[in-house]
């Protein structure tokens, strides 16, 4: 009887741990205006909490994250987290295509889960050009404790949060832009909101002897390449974009605009101070930030001869192709990463974006497929939830093959119909002598080749089928071409866009409309009760929620 009672006591708690809910975070933002100085001339910069950069998110896969953000800017506020899927959940987006900003003087509650993620990611406000000047963070996904990491755990992680630097206010940026000029050069490269040129800081992070360390790097800037290195220490590569990699050894790392890695490093080399160092990649002067990392038990300083980065970008694309999946590692789920079998997947279709520049009515544009994307006051993807889509754009205004000329752009809202759960295949090629790197929201992909020259059917041959990179970001080299394959099995709307903010905040984005034909709770959730709502569809009675 008694072993009867204590089993089905078992059995009531195993339930209630299925249905309860898996774990909140909470946090209060408040955005302000702030002094700062990255190079080390006093600005006006984007604080969260007085912070710059921004406070960390650190949580768990499958944690429910909620923030209340306080706008107390003197315009309109969004915030993006870059590389958390939102699975269906685009309402949370925090793009114009998808949410109403926040305006001046007000709040909105952000509620979204990471759900069946790990990895290193950011966050960055995404209206005009305020990631220029900061409200940028650390966005960390832990595995869960019954998920084995493919690593012993480190002594401490760190945050390594690398980018240019312009030293102007966001506002004269976006001027320079809306006048038809473009940004032009970097004045420098910041490490965490310092850039520590003279070597006389105090040390960012310290290491004991013998330990060894994760340290978490992204670039969040607008548009530099950056190597990042440390002095004497090599770097192991254990994750990319939210996958488990083959854990390679470098000496140095291409970080491209809006990619992060985590790196481990040991500490075993003679205890004193050294330097980490992110210098501009494909620059014509070449611009370095440093940050100083010390031994507990160090003694002298860091040496003031700092290791060379790489020259052209040969070096980095064959260093891309160097990163490996984990085939046998799991990563949010207990199932091996490798477990996808995706070269097994017919492809239903072909989309080949190409991305031009010219002039508009004597005006600096970029586009995709001649389409130069402009912003609507009603966000596309309220226009399509009230079933007013027709009255603020118009659906695949491009097609899946880019016009025979690129010479003219046209300026329109620039949205393509993908059809929920089909396997597509996406190119991308760049005819330009810059490099390009473009960002998926709502998606991981497959980046399964990145080649020079000009993309034809045949050279599928040269996919890597195996162990690409499950990721969120891909880089598309000077006169070169990129494909990535993914399932389009997430509902929303999703903006694919250029990193490089100048391209992006020009025209050089689309959004990506993902419908359920079944319109099932299932498959998206249903607009958010506290959901901003705002330019025609304002006054408007909310369209019959989904059903179960």
């Amino acid at each position: 009887m008694a072993r009867g009672a204590v089993l089905a006591l078992m059995l009531c708690l195993m339930a209630s741990a299925v249905m309860g809910e898996d774990p909140y975070l909470y946090f209060t933002w408040n955005v302000t205006y702030g002094t700062i100085s990255p190079l080390g001339i006093d600005q006006q910069g984007i604080l969260i909490n007085g912070q710059f950069p921004g406070p960390e998110i650190n949580s768990t896969s499958n944690n429910n994250v909620v923030i209340n953000v306080f706008n107390n800017l003197d315009e309109p506020l969004l915030f993006t987290w870059h590389g958390v899927q939102q699975r269906k959940n685009s309402w949370q987006d925090g793009t114009l295509g998808t949410q109403c900003p926040i305006a001046p003087g007000t709040n909105y509650t952000y509620k979204f889960q990471v759900k069946d993620q790990i990895g290193s990611f950011f966050y960055y406000p995404t209206v005009g050009m305020q990631r220029a000047v900061g409200g940028f963070g650390g966005l960390r996904i832990n595995s869960r404790l019954l998920i084995p990491v493919p690593y012993a755990d480190p002594e401490d992680e760190y945050w390594v949060l690398i980018g240019d630097w312009y030293g102007k206010t966001h506002k004269t940026l976006q001027s320079m832009l809306d006048s038809g000029r473009t940004l032009g050069r970097s004045s420098g490269v910041h490490i965490n909101g310092k850039d520590n040129v003279d070597g006389t800081g105090k040390a960012l992070y310290t290491m004991k002897p013998g330990k060894t360390y994760k340290y978490r790097i992204c670039n969040v800037g607008i548009k530099d390449s950056l190597n990042f290195r440390i002095q004497g220490h090599p770097l192991k590569l254990v994750e990319s974009e939210g996958s488990h990699t083959v854990q390679n050894i470098y000496d140095s790392l291409d970080v491209h605009v809006g990619q992060c890695f985590s790196v481990l490093v040991t500490a075993d080399k003679e205890p004193k101070d050294y330097y980490m160092v992110a210098s501009t990649r494909f620059t014509k002067k070449v611009l370095t930030g440093k940050g100083i990392i010390s031994y507990t038990n160090g003694k002298g300083p860091a040496s003031p001869k700092i290791p060379n980065a790489p020259v052209g970008w040969a070096w980095s694309l064959n260093q891309f192709r160097s990163f490996r999946w984990n085939l046998t590692a799991s990563a949010a789920r207990p199932n091996p990463q490798g477990s996808y079998h995706y070269g097994q997947i017919n492809i239903t279709r072909t989309i080949k974006f190409v991305n031009s520049v010219s002039n508009v009515n004597g005006k600096l544009r970029y586009a995709i497929n001649g389409v130069s994307h402009v912003n609507t006051e009603t966000p596309l993807k309220l226009a399509e939830y009230y079933g007013i889509a027709d009255k603020v754009f118009n659906y695949n205004i491009i097609a899946d093959e880019p016009p025979a000329s690129l010479d003219n752009i046209k300026l329109a809202p620039n949205v393509l119909n993908a059809t929920f759960r089909t396997f597509i295949e996406i190119i991308f090629e760049n005819p330009t002598k810059t490099i390009q790197s473009y960002n998926l929201n709502g998606y991981s992909f497959f980046a399964v080749a990145v080649e020079p020259g000009t993309w034809t059917p045949e050279k599928r041959k040269n996919y890597n089928l195996l162990d690409a990179i499950s990721r969120h970001t891909v880089q598309v080299y000077p006169k070169s071409w990129a494909a990535i394959m993914l399932t389009f099995d997430n509902a929303g709307m999703w903006n694919l866009r250029s990193e490089i903010a100048e391209n992006r905040y020009l025209g050089q984005q689309l959004y990506i409309s993902v419908l359920s034909p079944e319109h099932s709770l299932r498959d998206e959730y249903n607009l958010p009760e506290t959901q901003l709502v705002c330019g025609l569809v304002k006054d408007l009675p909310k369209p019959p929620p989904y059903s179960s």
